[in-house]
């Protein structure tokens, strides 16, 4: 803890400036902010600089298994001269699994999140182009979305196995009701929607199983949503967390077209906002 910056005695009041407090004191307050705040104060001064580049101040801020993670990112044991280094390349997102699975550190909630891109995904009929197409847009992070011309099986799965850090993660679909750029400049047959919801599945090797539901057609078209499927809880850090979900509205009395599939995302759930829509 910081002792007070002033002193009182018998000759009066002396007070110290920003630049003649102890570095440690600088560096412990700095670490209640977020990076980017870090940053910014480390130009207030020589001394706030300093106290910026504090070890004990960026291992505040890594997960406490990030030397797992590290190995899992460079497939050995990278030297780092500086745990800001860690935390910066942590925040680098690491692409694996042929560059359709994605983590990151999150600077904004703490803790890991992932992004698995709808080509990492199990989509019943996905080759057929009848019934879906592939389209290239800046709109994903990945570059591409998976478009549904009409089916009547909708089925989509998908896996991730990561060593999260402890803490409670909520995982998101995210969707679209008509092709990405549109806007509604050019019609489309958005349908099918109405009739039954599409259910959501989540499930976690702690053996939590989460479902819901959603009628798609009381969502706005042209606009991303992020489907909160459920929430898993990780107590063990070494040990990889296992997570299967799923999307299905299967019921092969009518048809349903118009959706745009991205990817799924996991963020850690510290009570900051998450994106509804985009």
């Amino acid at each position: 803890m910081c002792m007070g910056s002033g002193y009182s005695g018998m000759g009066g009041t002396s007070e110290k400036g920003l630049g003649e407090l102890p570095e440690s004191c600088i560096a412990w307050v700095l670490s209640y902010l977020e990076a980017s705040e870090i940053c910014r104060l480390a130009r207030v001064n020589t001394t706030f600089h300093r106290a910026s580049l504090s070890d004990s101040l960026w291992e505040s801020k890594l997960p406490e298994n990030h030397e797992i993670l590290l190995r899992k990112v460079f497939g050995g044991d990278p030297s780092f001269s500086t745990k800001k280094d860690i935390y910066a390349t942590l925040s680098t997102p690491f692409r694996f699994a042929s560059h359709t699975k994605e983590v990151w550190l999150d600077k904004r909630r703490g803790g890991i999140s992932a992004a698995i891109s709808w080509k990492a995904l199990k989509i019943t009929g996905i080759d057929d182009r009848r019934y879906w197409a592939h389209i290239s847009t800046n709109e994903s992070r990945f570059g591409t979305v998976a478009y549904l011309h009409q089916t009547w099986w909708l089925e989509i799965g998908g896996s991730l196995e990561f060593e999260f850090p402890v803490g409670t993660y909520s995982l998101f679909f995210r969707l679209r009701l008509g092709r990405p750029s549109n806007g509604g400049r050019i019609p489309e047959k958005i349908h099918g929607w109405d009739v039954k919801p599409i259910t959501f599945q989540l499930e976690s090797s702690n053996s939590r199983h989460t479902n819901s539901e959603l009628f798609f057609n009381q969502q706005p078209i042209f606009e991303w949503l992020y489907h909160h499927v459920g929430d898993f809880s990780v107590e063990d850090s070494i040990i990889p967390t296992s997570l299967s979900f799923s999307m299905t509205q299967i019921d092969c009395t009518h048809t349903k077209g118009g959706l745009c599939v991205d990817s799924v995302y996991v963020f850690p759930s510290t009570g900051r906002p998450y994106p509804l829509t985009s």
